[in-house]
C-alpha cells in the first residue's frame, strides 16, 4: 500500500505561514532572543520550501542546499547568542531598543 503524498502547494502554504509568523516576530518583538528565534523560524520555512521543491522535481539539489543553510544558521546562532550574552552582561537587558547605546 502506497502512502498518500501531499501536493507541493500544501508544503508551500505551510512554509509561507511559517515565514510569515517569523517575519511578524522580527518586526513586532523587541527582545533580541525572540528575534533570533523568529529568524530561525524563517530559515526553517525556506528549508521546507527547498526540500519540497527538491522532492517534487526528483533532484537532490535543494536538500544539499538545506545542509549549507543549516550550518550557516548554526554559526549564526552561536555568534548571535554570544553577542547577546555580552550585551546582557554589560547592559542587563536584551532589548533591541538599547542597542543604540553601544555606539562609540
Amino acid at each position: 500500500m502506497e502512502s498518500p503524498v501531499l501536493p507541493l502547494a500544501a508544503y508551500q502554504l505551510t512554509a509561507a505561514m511559517l515565514f510569515t509568523v517569523g517575519l511578524v516576530g522580527v518586526l513586532v518583538r523587541r527582545s533580541a532572543l525572540v528575534i533570533f528565534m523568529s529568524i530561525e523560524l524563517m530559515l526553517n520555512a525556506v528549508n521546507l520550501s527547498f526540500v519540497a521543491f527538491s522532492r517534487a522535481h526528483g533532484q537532490m539539489d535543494g536538500q544539499i542546499f538545506v545542509f549549507f543553510v543549516m550550518s550557516v544558521a548554526a554559526a549564526e546562532v552561536a555568534v548571535g547568542l554570544a553577542i547577546l550574552v555580552a550585551i546582557f552582561r554589560n547592559r542587563e537587558t536584551a532589548s533591541v531598543d538599547e542597542v543604540h547605546l553601544l555606539k562609540g
